[in-house]
């Protein structure tokens, strides 16, 4: 097994003991909660008369169901009210602080986190959301956990868990204009495959990872997930503490930050840390990166013919002819010219300011084609806020896209950010599952933010390198 990485510190650090059924107990240092997977959990402490354990470690906010059109009260759809109210009454109960979008502060959990300053380096996170893994790149252990365990970790603070074995994925080289972090991952997840990383958590490294914001290794670690990975994380460093000493908390606080960063630094996995496996991709090599079936690991360069399934490995080809009928590609084509219908610049992949600078620079003086419908959901009520006074929302509505409230979203297809029939979509998002936008027959594209909007301009999948780049200033 491994030793001297941050995942081996940062567990031992929180390990509060080995269970007879052999899992390790762990502290739990910060618990992010939402309206959709919470609500279960605390009615069954409410039957067992068991109060939350730790408020001040918990957090909450609202994302999934809450409209991004219309946001009055009470919302149009009655569950999404139902389970609003119900978060509402709960952490009222449980004196948890919530980012309601009252506050200025509601978003997607895996946006808010980060911005707050309450995602930190050294952490385990948890939450009731698979993409949990997104703070990762803070240099933090963060899983998803489902409602019983949300139960458990409300209850006593702490989470049973196996410890995983720790694969390095090295991203060497710089990368070449126009390619993202998304490219790295859905190049990761298609080399590795969607259960490559079963039974590992992934540590992101190499110089194209080191250049990357906060904001790129955020999209990295987000889709560990979809890697089939328990977590991922990237090493915190000089990146990872300018960001956090500009938060709100750190900037109400700057003395914890001073406190803090040797223990942040200790915590970095050591320079003859052992890993379990090691992997090594030449960044320098990649272009942007499309899917071309129904899971985020049958991608493809933009240039790249799609595979035959015949050349695939056996236990992938029937699903390769599926997902080729499903999509309607052929194999030898390139992905270069696909029609779309909807163009969807969010999710908690790809919603964060910078994608939004982005794509708004590929967007600008031009307009959206007639044939698709585009939408911006950004990330977060401070992320709308912040993009509106830089000017990026007068360029998308200028364009042609439709400006929406803080959310998820079409991401999966709630309220009515959905699909409809066999449109198809060229997706920011993580996931392009069938039926996951709100229609089974519909189908969806993953890539890049500029390549998003390279395709709401184009009206098909188009390579963003072609399309030239507008100065915001």
């Amino acid at each position: 097994m491994s030793e001297g990485t941050l995942y081996d510190k940062v567990w031992e650090n929180h390990k509060v003991t080995e269970l007879p059924t052999g899992q390790d107990q762990l502290f739990v240092g910060l618990h992010l909660i939402h309206e959709v997977t919470s609500p279960q959990a605390f009615g069954m402490l409410e039957e067992r008369d068991l109060d939350v354990a730790f408020p001040k470690l918990t957090h909450a906010t609202v994302d999934h169901i809450v409209p991004t059109a219309d946001q009055s009260r009470p919302y149009k759809e009655d569950a999404a009210e139902e389970m609003m109210a119900e978060l509402e009454q709960n952490v009222r109960d449980a004196g948890i602080d919530f980012s309601d979008p009252t506050t200025g502060d509601q978003g997607i959990v895996h946006v808010i986190g980060p911005e707050q300053g309450i995602t930190q380096p050294g952490k385990t996170i948890v939450c009731g959301d698979s993409h949990t893994s997104t703070h990762g790149a803070f240099g933090a252990l963060a899983f998803g956990i489902g409602t019983s365990q949300i139960r458990d970790v409300l209850a006593t603070g702490t989470v049973a868990m196996e410890k995983q074995k720790v694969r390095k994925i090295e991203v060497t080289g710089e990368l070449q204009e126009g390619v993202e972090a998304k490219d790295i991952i859905l190049e990761i997840i298609r080399r590795l495959g969607t259960e490559g990383g079963v039974g590992y958590v992934y540590e992101y490294a190499g110089e194209a990872i080191e250049d990357l914001d906060m904001e790129g290794r955020m999209s990295i670690c987000n889709m560990s997930i979809e890697g089939g990975a328990r977590a991922g994380y990237v090493n915190p460093d000089e990146t990872t503490f300018e960001w956090l000493e500009q938060t709100d908390y750190f900037q109400e606080n700057p003395e914890k930050f001073d406190e803090l960063k040797p223990y942040w630094e200790s915590i970095q996995s050591d320079d003859d840390a052992e890993y379990d496996d090691v992997v090594t991709i030449d960044g320098s090599s990649l272009e942007p990166v499309v899917t071309w079936g129904t899971t985020p690991g049958q991608g493809i360069g933009i240039t790249d013919p799609i595979p035959s399934p015949e050349e695939l490995p056996e236990e992938k080809q029937d699903t390769a002819r599926r997902a080729q009928e499903h999509m309607r590609v052929e194999p030898g084509e390139t992905m270069e010219g696909y029609d779309i219908d909807v163009a969807f610049l969010g999710s908690c992949t790809n919603a964060r300011l910078p994608d939004l600078r982005r794509a708004a620079r590929i967007v600008k003086g031009r307009q959206v084609d007639d044939d698709v419908r585009a939408m911006v959901v950004p990330g977060s009520q401070r992320v709308q806020r912040k993009a509106k006074e830089e000017g990026l929302k007068d360029i998308f509505e200028e364009a042609g896209f439709e400006w929406r409230n803080a959310g998820c979203s079409m991401c999966l297809g709630m309220n009515e950010d959905q699909l409809e029939g066999d449109e198809a979509c060229a997706s920011s998002s993580n996931r392009n599952f069938i039926g996951r936008q709100g229609s089974k027959d519909g189908r969806t594209v993953l890539m890049n933010p500029r390549m998003v909007a390279a395709a709401a301009i184009t009206g098909e999948v188009s390579d963003v390198r072609d399309l030239k780049e507008v100065n915001l200033a």
